[in-house]
C-alpha cells in the first residue's frame, strides 16, 4: 500500500492535534505538529526580545531557531524541542497563545517553517495538522480535512486543557483570544487559513475525539483504496 500525506487544517481548539496524533498512531504514520513549530518560534522571539516589526532582527533570529520533535517513552507522545531544550509545556501557555498568530503571520517565519515541514514530509507517510497544510505545505496531499467548531465550544475545550495543566483562565479571555487568532489567521497575506477546494469539511462541535479519528481514518482508507485500484489498472 502506498504512503500518503494526510493534511488536517482548521481553527484552533477544534481537536486537530489530538485527532492527528491518534490517526498517525493507528496508521503507523509520522505526526508533525506544525502549530507547535510556530509556538516554538514565538517562544524564542519572546526570550530573545525580538521586535516583530524589525525585519532584519526577525530574519537573523530565524537562523538560530532549530525545532525537533522527540518521542517521550513515558507518555508515548512527541514533544517539541527548541534548540535542544524541551519546551512542550511552555509553548502551550496563554501568553504564547496570545502572540503566536501575530508571529506566524510574518512571511519570513512561514517560509522558514514551511520549508522544514515539506522536508519532514518528503517521504510521505505523515499526518500534519495546521492552518495551511493542504493549501501551502502539501497542496498535493492525498487526504485533506478542514476542521471547524462553534467558538464557545472551542473556548470551553481550551479552558479545560489549561485547567488540566493547573492554569485558571477566564472563559471570556479565551474567547477573545480565539476570535483574535481567527481574525489574524484568516486575513494574513501569507498563507491565510482557508479551506482548500478539495478538502472535506468536518465540524467537530458535537463529536468526540474518537469519532473524529474514525472519520479521518475513513477518509484515508477510501483514498488508499482508490490509489490501490488505480495502481492495479495500470
Amino acid at each position: 500500500m502506498p504512503k500518503i500525506v494526510i493534511a488536517i487544517d482548521g481553527y484552533s481548539s477544534c481537536g486537530k492535534s489530538t485527532t492527528a496524533k491518534a490517526v498517525a498512531a493507528r496508521m503507523g504514520y509520522g505526526y508533525i505538529d506544525t502549530g507547535a513549530m510556530y509556538r516554538a518560534v514565538s517562544l524564542f522571539f519572546t526570550q530573545e526580545r525580538i521586535a516583530l516589526s524589525n525585519h532584519k532582527e526577525v530574519v537573523a533570529a530565524l537562523d538560530r531557531v532549530h525545532i525537533t520533535f522527540n518521542h517521550n517513552p513515558r507518555t508515548g507522545k512527541n514533544e517539541t524541542c527548541l534548540n535542544g531544550l524541551n519546551v512542550e509545556g511552555e509553548i502551550r501557555t496563554m501568553y504564547i497563545s496570545n502572540i503566536v498568530s501575530e508571529v506566524s503571520a510574518i512571511p519570513e517565519v512561514r517560509w522558514a517553517m514551511v520549508a522544514q515541514q515539506q522536508k519532514m514530509g518528503r517521504k510521505r507517510g505523515v499526518v500534519m495538522d495546521g492552518r495551511d497544510i493542504g493549501t501551502k505545505v502539501f497542496p498535493d496531499a492525498e487526504v485533506k480535512v478542514f476542521m471547524t467548531a462553534d467558538t464557545y465550544i472551542r473556548a470551553k475545550r481550551r479552558q479545560q486543557e489549561l485547567l488540566e495543566k493547573g492554569d485558571m483562565v477566564n472563559l471570556d479571555d479565551i474567547i477573545k483570544n480565539i476570535e483574535k487568532r481567527d481574525l489574524i489567521d484568516t486575513t494574513r497575506l501569507e498563507s491565510p487559513l482557508m479551506q482548500a477546494p478539495d478538502a472535506a469539511l468536518l465540524d467537530t462541535s458535537h463529536m468526540t475525539i474518537e469519532e473524529q479519528v474514525d472519520w479521518v481514518i475513513e477518509q484515508a482508507d477510501r483514498r488508499l483504496s482508490e490509489l490501490h485500484r488505480q495502481k492495479a489498472i495500470k
